[in-house]
């Protein structure tokens, strides 16, 4: 076994294998973290492709002056003159909606 060890290869494949493992600049720890960043940021390349697609179709839809209407009525809770608007929110909607809202970013 010493004989081995003390052979002047593997002494110089032990120290590369250390080097490059844990003290070079492109160190598996270091690939490991980066891998993780790319992950992250490809998941958020879907979710943002994703709202991309649908602002499309909203966008195509507002083309038409009934569906302006009934987004401004529905988003901004706009009103023609002579109506009025009474908001009925219930405590479980509210709590519902903000959870949906964390998860799915």
């Amino acid at each position: 076994m010493l004989k081995i060890l003390s052979n002047r290869f593997v002494i110089v494949l032990i120290f590369f294998a250390i080097w490059m493992i844990f003290l070079d600049n492109t160190s598996y720890f270091d690939h490991r973290v980066l891998n993780k960043e790319l992950e992250e940021l490809e998941v958020n390349k879907k979710y943002y492709q994703d709202e991309i697609k649908r602002d499309e179709e909203d966008i195509k839809r507002l083309k038409n002056p009934d569906q302006i209407e009934k987004y401004a009525r529905e988003k901004y809770y706009m009103k023609r003159d002579s109506e009025d608007i009474y908001i009925i929110e219930y405590e479980g909607d509210t709590i519902h909606e903000e959870q949906s809202k964390t998860k799915s970013l």
